[in-house]
């Protein structure tokens, strides 16, 4: 088991959040030390932000008007498959 504490802080360099994450791996020993395990975290991340940054910036997804039913899950779907789409046709900027 892996523990990774973060610590963020705003602009002003004042302490805004703390969070423990505990990750659970099946590498092995030699490839389980702390500069591999930090890039796998990180790498995780990438995908993470990648995906979330195009969705929030380019798609404004945070200001969408849906709100009932199953409406807000099928279009998160939708942009999630256009992405793809886009990224699996070679194109760089999604935007």
């Amino acid at each position: 088991m892996v523990v990774v504490y973060r610590e963020r802080a705003d602009l002003d360099d004042v302490m805004a959040s703390a969070e423990t994450s505990y990750y659970v791996t099946s590498l092995t020993k030699a490839k389980a030390g702390p500069p591999g395990l930090a890039g796998h975290v990180r790498g995780h991340w990438g995908i993470e932000n990648r995906v979330h940054w195009v969705r929030d910036v380019t798609y404004d997804e945070d200001r969408s008007q849906l709100r009932t039913a199953s409406a807000p899950r099928a279009l998160a779907t939708l942009r999630n498959v256009a992405i793809s789409l886009l990224r699996l046709a070679g194109a760089t900027n999604v935007a």
